[in-house]
């Protein structure tokens, strides 16, 4: 199993950037996505998950407005379309994949997840 996640950058405030996460080894459609993210001395947290079966998406409150989750599974493919992004939002984010069937909200912990990707830095300056 394998998690790709690519996308991130160095980006000033109130820019935008689209981070991308390829899965492969899974039946993909069968999988919840989340985007997890780490700040140096602070705790993984979830920041949006989206559900395997209907679509149905979660998101941390700091975002909300800001970051789109979205899945191609024909591509095997989870995005999230990241704006205004602030200085708060810089951290190393990872992709992370769980085989359920839970509502997004009740799933999108990281002592959840099954497989990881390995996590693509977001910088942004003030």
């Amino acid at each position: 199993v394998q998690l790709q996640a690519s996308g991130g950058g160095l980006v000033q405030a109130g820019g935008s950037l689209r981070l991308s996460c390829v899965a492969s080894g899974i039946t993909f459609a069968h999988y919840s996505i989340g985007w997890f993210r780490q700040a140096p001395g602070e705790e993984r947290e979830g920041v949006s998950c989206i559900s395997s079966s209907d679509g149905d998406i979660y998101y941390k409150d700091p975002v909300k407005g800001r970051f789109t989750i979205s899945r191609d599974n024909a591509k095997n493919t989870v995005y999230l379309q990241m704006d205004s992004l602030k200085p708060e939002d810089s951290a190393a984010y990872y992709c992370a994949a769980v085989r359920s069937e839970y509502s997004s909200n009740l799933i999108c912990h990281y002592y959840l997840m099954n497989y990881w990707g390995k996590g693509t830095q977001v910088t942004v300056s003030s």
